[in-house]
């Protein structure tokens, strides 16, 4: 049971309040016996940063993230890639430790550290036992307040990233998926890679990366989540600590705003690129749903009974049934405002035509009849199944919390999604496959000439 499964960020300070900072607490989930399973609150202090816990029953692991609201769609084209190349250069070294410091502090007691850059969000995590994690906060905080970017650490990462990009442009899976964001959306932040061009990091400046750093790695900006066995007091007080450093939190700014544009519009049309690849890759696609949007149940449910597993009509058809491919799966992405929905294939170039005239042919059957009940069902079993198992660590768990803090209004409760998605009636289902499958396509092909 769940006594809160949902909340919106707050408008004013509640109980546990202090004049520098309010705190919440958002879900609360309860197994059959009435023993807490899950709490989840967050604290925002007077800077604007945001902390944000899950405290779980019965692990001994702890998870932390800190989400900056800054990806490449929020780069200029001569900024293209920077939010990348900073993400590395955090990991380069402060005045309290050098890049093998930082390495070797959570090595030494075993812990998983990384991160990642995507067109709307920035995250570095670490995942490590519950007695580690003051040191995994102060890691982090170091990092994300006190980084040095010598120029010699830009110069040195810049080589690296580049062989980044040459390594992506050999894999034609990401080939034809920028491809394909590319005709979507154009030469705008959204429709250009992640990591950058070899010109756009070649011609990138040590102080360009520092003044963007500024700009956008503000504690307005920042989330920092943690789940697992976690005490969120306790994290709050070594989140002041470690993120505290030369007066970082001295400031106090309102939360910054999830982005809600007007809806972009999606370019159709086909774009081509020569690779000599054994294989033809290919996205057949169109617009899809923005992430606020509520029809994204349904979608979720369409796209697991169109392409989301071994029993999915593609699978079946494509690969079962004709023999024409070895990978096929669908897939849908959300942005604030835009969205994505499409089929990726691999298969042999004497039999593209073919794989996209069955492919065109089964999402006009679903576009219109929609789905069979039995679909319905297995559709629905998948995702319950998948959510329930993906949070089955204090990593996932964070990345919830961590994400939806960030980028969403609200943040729904585990009973609260799995009661969504058995509303989920295949009237629904057939009416977002008639609207999302009837637009205009995107089509992106990657292979040898």
């Amino acid at each position: 049971m769940t006594k809160a499964p949902s909340s919106t960020r707050p408008k004013a300070s509640s109980g546990g309040s202090t004049p520098s900072q309010t705190t919440r607490t958002l879900v609360t989930e309860r197994d059959a016996a009435g023993q807490v399973t899950s709490l989840v609150r967050r604290t925002t202090l007077r800077s604007g940063l945001r902390i944000i816990t899950e405290q779980q029953a019965g692990v001994r692991s702890a998870a932390i993230g800190v989400w900056v609201g800054v990806g490449s769609r929020d780069e200029s084209p001569a900024l293209h890639g920077c939010s990348h190349f900073l993400e590395h250069l955090l990991f380069k070294g402060t005045p309290e430790r050098s890049a093998l410091d930082i390495s070797v502090a959570l090595d030494a007691v075993g812990g998983e550290f990384n991160a990642f850059t995507s067109k709307e969000y920035t995250c570095f995590h670490a995942r490590v036992l519950d007695e580690d994690l003051p040191l995994a906060v102060d890691v982090l905080g170091d990092m994300i307040t006190g980084s040095t970017l010598a120029p010699e650490d830009v110069e040195a990462e810049r080589d690296v990233i580049l062989d980044e990009i040459a390594m992506h442009d050999d894999d034609p899976d990401d080939v034809v998926h920028n491809l394909f964001a590319e005709q979507a959306w154009g030469d705008s932040p959204l429709g250009r890679g992640i990591a950058g061009t070899e010109a756009s990091i070649a011609a990138l400046t040590r102080a360009q990366v520092h003044r963007f750093y500024l700009r956008h790695y503000r504690p307005a900006n920042i989330v920092v989540a943690a789940a697992g066995n976690v005490d969120h007091n306790a994290v709050v007080r070594q989140v002041k600590a470690a993120f505290g450093r030369n007066g970082w939190l001295d400031v106090e700014e309102a939360p910054v705003a999830p982005r809600h544009g007007a809806r972009k519009r999606i370019r159709p049309g086909q774009i081509e690129a020569t690779r000599p690849f054994e294989q033809v890759n290919l996205v057949l696609g169109m617009e899809g749903l923005r992430r606020d949007d509520d029809r994204r149940f349904a979608l979720g449910v369409l796209n697991t009974a169109l392409g989301g597993g071994t029993s999915s009509r593609l699978f079946q058809e494509v690969r079962e049934h004709r023999g024409l491919a070895y990978s096929v799966f669908s897939f849908s992405s959300h942005h604030a405002d835009s969205g994505l929905v499409g089929v990726s294939v691999g298969c042999l170039p004497n039999r593209l035509d073919d794989v996209l005239a069955v492919v065109r042919e089964e999402l006009a059957k679903v576009a219109h009849d929609g789905i069979t009940a039995e679909e319905l069902a297995r559709g629905k079993g998948q995702l319950r199944g998948g959510l329930v198992l993906g949070l089955e660590d204090s990593a996932s768990r964070m990345s919830r919390i961590g994400k939806a803090e960030l980028v969403h209004d609200e943040l729904l409760g585990i009973d609260e999604v799995m009661r969504r998605i058995d509303g989920v009636t295949v009237e629904q289902v057939r009416d977002v496959a008639r609207e999302v499958f009837g637009r205009p396509e995107i089509l992106a092909i990657v292979g040898p000439a």
